[in-house]
């Protein structure tokens, strides 16, 4: 079975596996259930940073954007989530699926710095399924970057 990241990722010629967990009520029980630690089970967030204009920021689960050091890194004074039917406009997911892989527009890819050198898993376009990855290996061909963007959750 095959869906437009699973698609993505190996176009993308990345080593990865198709995790299918089935359906999970909080990122800690995602990482339980795909039995990863909670740091390498990482959230896709979807930022506005203008009108029209968004990000991917990847966080690790255990922890939180950090909003003044993201604004920092972009050079802007505000910055926002959009609610989850414009999120879905912008990137053909819904909240809790979403991920940069296959994405309907290829925005821009910041992830936190503490994935560096790490496996991780994130959304793979649709509920219960999740994309393993080795991090440098993703953010390199998502022409992503690693900066120190998140706090403790």
């Amino acid at each position: 079975m095959t869906n437009a990241a699973i698609d993505a990722v190996t176009e993308l010629g990345l080593a990865h596996e198709v995790v299918r967990h089935g359906p999970v009520s909080s990122v800690a029980e995602a990482a339980a259930v795909q039995g990863v630690d909670l740091q390498d089970l990482v959230k896709t967030l979807v930022v506005r940073r203008g009108p029209d204009a968004y990000l991917f920021v990847l966080v690790p689960g255990d922890r939180s954007i950090s909003w003044p050091k993201l604004r920092a890194l972009l050079g802007v004074n505000r910055l926002s989530m959009p609610d989850a039917s414009t999120a879905k406009d912008a990137t053909g997911y819904e909240r809790g699926t979403i991920t940069p892989f296959g994405s309907s527009t290829a925005w821009p890819v910041i992830a936190d710095e503490r994935t560096k050198g790490r496996t991780i898993s994130l959304g793979a376009g649709e509920r219960g399924v999740g994309l393993r990855v080795a991090a440098d290996d993703a953010v390199a061909a998502l022409n992503g970057t690693f900066a120190d963007v998140t706090e403790p959750a």
